[in-house]
């Protein structure tokens, strides 16, 4: 092994080579496919790293630029306002 191999671990999705025995290499192919479809499939999961993700981008957008920042969240507030008013209109009728 590497340098590069041993700092660098496999993702949880990755298969590692070098596997040569047939039994152990489908093990190792299944977890993989596993795993893979537990990230993909795990929605809650990856709304709550997305959601993250965004929020510390607004914070630095906020750093860099408050007055942008503050014309985003009149903006959101107004979308969202409408879409209130919108829904609550319709059910009324």
């Amino acid at each position: 092994m590497t340098n590069a191999e041993l700092s660098s671990p496999l993702p949880r999705t990755a298969v590692p080579a070098g596997i040569v025995d047939p039994v152990a290499s489908a093990r190792a192919e299944l977890k993989a496919a596993l795993a893979a479809i537990e990230i993909k499939g795990n929605v809650p999961r990856r709304l709550d790293k997305a959601s993250k993700r965004a929020a510390v981008r607004l914070r630095a957008m906020a750093d860099r630029n408050p007055v942008g920042a503050i014309a985003v969240a009149v903006s959101a507030a107004a979308v969202v306002g409408s879409a209130v008013w919108v829904i609550a209109r319709g059910l009324s009728r």
